[in-house]
């Protein structure tokens, strides 16, 4: 690769989830995975992913030392992306990864540390975002979202949230792609969740096929029901995924 070639270091987290943002992503069309990690996403700029528990061949701690020395080697020039609800019960201890001194390391405290030195935090999935279905009641493992858990501990590295179960491959590839070309979201580029408005910024209801339906007041009332889904919604919704 050519010395020209700026490089964006990202290391992925996996908290607790399903790895539903993952396959979403490695599914990517145009570009497909395979332009996303080998050529440049851009003239110039390649992203280099350097620690993803799913798709990494190493294992142990050869790769947990690679993953600590991006957040010391390239401090404030690499992206964390973290993908499923980050467990808080016990100090952390029902998800962890890998030790240090022969103990674990809870992900809590690894999004913690590596947040504070990254440019900038992305949350994959509406679990990463706000905490999805892991944080359900009755929560047994205090499941939150990333947000929420930079905001408790003071951690002020900009965020941003890109929710779906999971989210479309374009939504993601967009935003690192907006951010390698343009640089960090300003203010009025993300909405109040934080979300980028380049693809939350309007409603599928706004043109749904089925919007005929609500207008109609024909709602159904399980899936595979003709009408429109938005009670069907509500009672997702209530059951703490959103």
């Amino acid at each position: 690769m050519s010395s020209a070639v700026k490089e964006m270091p990202v290391v992925w987290l996996q908290g607790a989830a399903c790895t539903g943002c993952s396959v979403s992503v490695l599914n990517a069309m145009n570009p497909s995975i395979k332009n996303l990690l080998v050529d440049e996403v851009l003239p110039g700029k390649h992203i280099n992913l350097r620690f993803h528990p799913t798709v990494m061949a190493g294992s142990g701690a050869p790769v947990i030392e690679i993953m600590e020395d991006t957040s010391q080697q390239k401090k404030g020039a690499y992206i964390l992306i973290v993908e499923g609800a980050i467990p808080t019960a016990k100090g952390g201890i029902h998800g962890v990864v890998g030790e240090r001194d022969g103990k674990p390391v809870t992900i809590l405290s690894r999004v913690e540390e590596l947040a504070k030195d990254a440019l900038a935090v992305i949350a994959l999935g509406t679990c990463a975002a706000f905490g999805g279905i892991p944080a359900a009641n009755p929560n047994p493992t205090q499941c939150l979202g990333v947000g929420d858990i930079l905001q408790s501990r003071g951690v002020n590295t900009p965020l941003i949230n890109i929710p779906g179960c999971p989210p479309h491959p374009d939504w993601f590839v967009g935003t690192v792609a907006s951010v390698l070309l343009s640089g960090l979201p300003r203010t009025e580029d993300l909405d109040e969740y934080r979300r980028p408005k380049a693809f939350y910024g309007q409603l599928i209801h706004e043109n749904c096929p089925r919007r005929a339906y609500y207008d109609e007041e024909k709602f159904a009332k399980k899936l595979g029901d003709p009408g429109c889904l938005y009670e069907l919604g509500r009672i997702l919704v209530k059951a703490g995924y959103n």
